[in-house]
């Protein structure tokens, strides 16, 4: 082979006749193999001992007292100059709304129709009537109809 013009590429004689060249890389392979180094024996021993201690022990007591909800209450917990807290106690309130509400309209359209004529008659008179009737006082009628 013939020194090639740039190092490692075969020369142009040598690529014409077809050398093949095979190329192979080295791999490296890196981890941790856990093997005994050493035993190491361990013994627990427990001591026991007696003692008392007086330990003061302290008890709150607290004391209520309700209140009537005063005029611009903010309803959140206080801290009163005393040291004491003032706590809002709430109570739920049914609130029940009723408003009329429009949900629809509906128009309604009258068509008159004669289906029939009916002709009606009245007689009427007018007068004075007077009557004599055994003692009764006369009646006088004025106007009216048959």
């Amino acid at each position: 082979m013939e020194p090639s013009a740039e190092p490692g590429r075969p020369s142009a004689p040598a690529r014409a006749q077809g050398v093949d060249a095979v190329r192979s890389e080295e791999e490296l392979t890196v981890g941790v193999e856990a093997r005994e180094a050493g035993r190491l024996g361990i013994r627990k021993v427990i001591d026991h001992e007696r003692s008392a201690t007086v330990v003061p022990v302290d008890t709150e007591h607290a004391d209520l007292e309700r209140h009537p909800v005063a005029e611009g209450d903010s309803g959140e917990v206080e801290v009163l100059p005393d040291g004491s807290i003032s706590i809002p106690v709430f109570q739920e309130e049914l609130v029940i709304e009723k408003r009329l509400v429009v949900r629809e309209r509906v128009e309604v359209e009258a068509d008159a129709e004669v289906l029939d004529r009916v002709t009606l008659e009245n007689d009427a008179s007018w007068g004075t009537a007077t009557g004599d009737d055994a003692g009764a006082p006369a009646t006088t009628i004025q106007g009216g109809a048959a």
